[in-house]
């Protein structure tokens, strides 16, 4: 029986991978919370811009309230929300998951276990994703990395979900390579560790990748941002986990993992790449920061560890968000200026 299969959360990258799922036959309904987005795809479809290639397909979206109207139930649902999000489109699409569908969280942050507290561990599969892309425009999206440079990782949180990895694998495969992960939650960590090193603070200044370490002090703050976050997550018991398309060997002999981290995603997005966080700033959304850094910066405070680079990138953010300074070069210079000595 052919598997129907629920996006919730097709913002830049929900649109991406429902763009490749749809274009390969598979029945895939796109649900989202952004009316024009909805309504600009049902009316001219969807269209996702990539370096190489532009795809254009037909597409099942519905609003938000359309969800109630569901009379069948979906085997596969693919959560790309914010991670804030989470557990109020955990309950709500709940009802219109199978009794033994599954439900991915294909997101930032470390959410997978309160997905699996909502729709219970015999339903949850966890995953990493590695996929830039960029959503301004109802309808438009521009991906940045296109399927052959998109990455996920899956894993199971319980010995009996893992027969039922493949299952995911074999839909995700059509958006980018998959590898599996006997750690999932390690896993999440170390991506965890990437977009602490890399998202909040290029948004502070406005920065694409190529303007940002351009900067005096710039690479050396990120890098003690991951620095931080390794120490936190190894105080938590997470493990070192290849994430990526990188190697446990490469992971294993690596002196510096912080710095393979950040040297893989910055060749593997590009120069000119907005992050999440950025774009968030842009559009005067909330934005993920308080649970990347600022997770790192509970991890430190429970641990009795320092945490004043992610500590810095919180509270700038926050007063971002309050309308209290706006993003720009200079702000992220007095950042950099008012970590001398801690970097």
């Amino acid at each position: 029986m052919k598997k129907k299969i629920a996006i919730i959360g097709t913002g830049a990258n929900g649109s991406c991978v429902s763009a490749d799922l749809i274009s390969n036959g598979l029945d895939v309904k796109m649900i989202d919370q952004w009316p024009e987005h909805v309504e600009k795809m049902r009316k001219d479809g969807l269209k996702i811009e990539m370096p190489n290639r532009t795809l254009e397909v037909n597409v099942d979206a519905y609003h938000l309230c359309d969800v109630a109207t569901f009379t069948e139930k979906f085997d596969i649902v693919l959560v790309f929300v914010k991670a804030y999000d989470t557990a109020w489109t955990c309950e709500l699409i709940k009802p219109y998951l199978a009794d033994d569908g599954i439900l991915v969280g294909v997101q930032n942050c470390m959410m997978a276990e309160q997905i699996s507290e909502i729709v219970g561990p015999h339903r949850t599969i966890g995953c990493v994703a590695e996929l830039s892309s960029e959503l301004f425009d109802p309808g438009s999206v521009k991906r940045n990395t296109p399927p052959e440079g998109t990455w996920f990782g899956l894993g199971a949180l319980t010995p009996e979900m893992k027969s039922r990895i493949a299952d995911v694998e074999e839909v995700l495969k059509f958006a980018g390579k998959v590898g599996i992960s006997d750690a999932i939650l390690s896993a999440k960590w170390m991506k965890l560790i990437v977009n602490a090193m890399g998202m909040g603070i290029k948004a502070i200044g406005d920065l694409r990748p190529a303007e940002a370490f351009e900067m005096d002090g710039m690479r050396d703050l990120m890098l003690k941002a991951g620095e931080e976050a390794l120490k936190v997550g190894e105080g938590l018991g997470y493990k070192l986990e290849p994430i990526m398309g990188l190697t446990q060997e490469e992971i294993n002999t690596s002196n510096r993992v912080q710095e393979l981290l950040l040297d893989t995603i910055t060749k593997h997005v590009g120069p000119t790449a907005l992050n999440t966080v950025l774009q968030d700033h842009r559009k005067g959304r909330l934005s993920e920061v308080d649970l990347i850094n600022g997770w790192v910066s509970e991890g430190g405070q429970k641990l009795g560890i320092e945490t004043p680079i992610n500590d810095k990138i919180v509270e700038v953010t926050k007063r971002i968000y309050a309308g209290e300074v706006t993003s720009s070069k200079n702000l992220v210079e007095d950042v950099i200026s008012s970590l001398k000595g801690k970097i």
